[in-house]
């Protein structure tokens, strides 16, 4: 397992997890191609965690990044800067300058490939394929 993380990057944690969303469980390269092409304010710092990432698993690892896929990222909730707005007749109005804790793991592509189908999901299948060629037989 290869970690990175991105600590108080100053950005909502919900605008964040919009482009976290779109890479999550995708291989590294394909990650790569998403980021390069999004039109979204935490694409480069998520790019440039994504290579920490990818640089992590190479120096202390040995995995180049074609064996890699992300498994997971996560995005936190960092601290608040409050701040005020002022307003009408003497009133302030609070803002919420939110951050974000981002985490990052990747894992090896055969780590995915080994998850395979349980004995009972190939029973059923086969069960499936038989009620199908049943279905086909009476027609």
């Amino acid at each position: 397992m290869i970690t990175a993380s991105l600590k108080n990057y100053r950005i909502s944690p919900r605008k964040v997890r919009l482009v976290a969303n779109m890479i999550r469980g995708k291989s590294v390269v394909v990650a790569e191609n998403i980021l390069m092409g999004a039109v979204k304010k935490a694409t480069s710092p998520l790019g440039d965690l994504l290579a920490s990432a990818v640089a992590n698993a190479s120096h202390n690892h040995q995995i180049g990044k074609d064996a890699l896929f992300v498994k997971e990222i996560r995005v936190d909730q960092g601290y608040v800067l409050k701040r005020s707005q002022p307003m009408a007749r003497g009133s302030a109005f609070p803002i919420k300058k939110r951050t974000s804790h981002v985490s990052i793991t990747l894992a090896p592509i055969e780590a995915k490939a080994k998850k395979s189908k349980s004995p009972k999901s190939e029973k059923s299948i086969k069960s499936v394929k038989s009620k199908t060629e049943k279905v086909e037989k009476n027609k």
